[in-house]
């Protein structure tokens, strides 16, 4: 019997574009169940829940191929909707697909994955003397994303670079880490990077890079492995 895995997008489902990179660590055995925060509402509906002033900010893709900026708090009782609705539907685990910071207040008979606590429960050991450099998408991301990771007690500095950008966008992304020293890992710190992305950045600074998405992945497929 499949397991089901219940998937939550903070911005419209499905998808697909996150998550055939994600498959084949999570493996065919288990059927995806897709549900977004944003789903049922018009474009100009969502507009209104773009970021405040001093809030937490998402970036998220829609479906028409444009991304938003979301306000975290603005979208927290959808993503409990999404919960109920996927408890209806008997999954036996949710993945919140993103990697920003939400609140211990969700609701749920089932366990709950948020990537972001994987990566700063697990980041910080993997350098050594070194610093870690993260990626985020948005610039007006860094000063709360700073603040978050400083919390996990590693070396770390935050850059911006939206995964949805074109490839002069990562040719910024890399030349501003070429600023830095003793730089031992870069952490892509979005579900929306790339594998080619990841591979791009390596070659180009002979630095790891850890891709949340498929690091994420292969924590579940170990869960449902058998």
């Amino acid at each position: 019997m499949k397991k089901k895995l219940g998937v939550i997008t903070i911005g419209q489902s499905p998808r697909d574009d996150i998550l055939t990179e994600m498959r084949p660590y999570i493996g065919n055995n288990v059927e995806i169940i897709q549900l977004g925060a944003l789903d049922g509402l018009t474009y100009e509906e969502i507009l209104v829940l773009e970021h405040e002033e001093d809030n937490n900010i998402l970036i998220t893709k829609l479906r028409n191929g444009k991304t938003v900026n979301i306000a975290e708090n603005l979208i927290t009782s959808r993503i409990q909707e999404c919960i109920y609705k996927l408890e209806e539907q008997e999954v036996d685990l949710i993945l919140l697909m993103c990697t920003g910071v939400f609140p211990d207040m969700f609701i749920s008979h089932k366990p709950i994955l948020y990537p972001q606590k994987i990566l700063h429960g697990v980041i910080p050991y993997l350098s050594g003397e070194g610093k870690i450099a993260i990626i985020t998408p948005e610039k007006d991301q860094i000063e709360f994303y700073q603040k978050k990771w400083n919390e996990t007690g590693g070396d770390i500095f935050v850059l911006h670079g939206s995964p949805y950008g074109d490839m002069e966008e990562l040719d910024r992304v890399i030349s501003a880490l070429g600023k830095h020293e003793n730089v031992d890992l870069i952490v892509l710190d979005c579900m929306g990077y790339t594998q080619d992305m990841k591979l791009k950045i390596f070659e180009r600074t002979n630095i790891p890079v850890i891709l949340a998405k498929t690091l994420i992945a292969r924590l579940i497929g170990e869960m449902f492995s058998e």
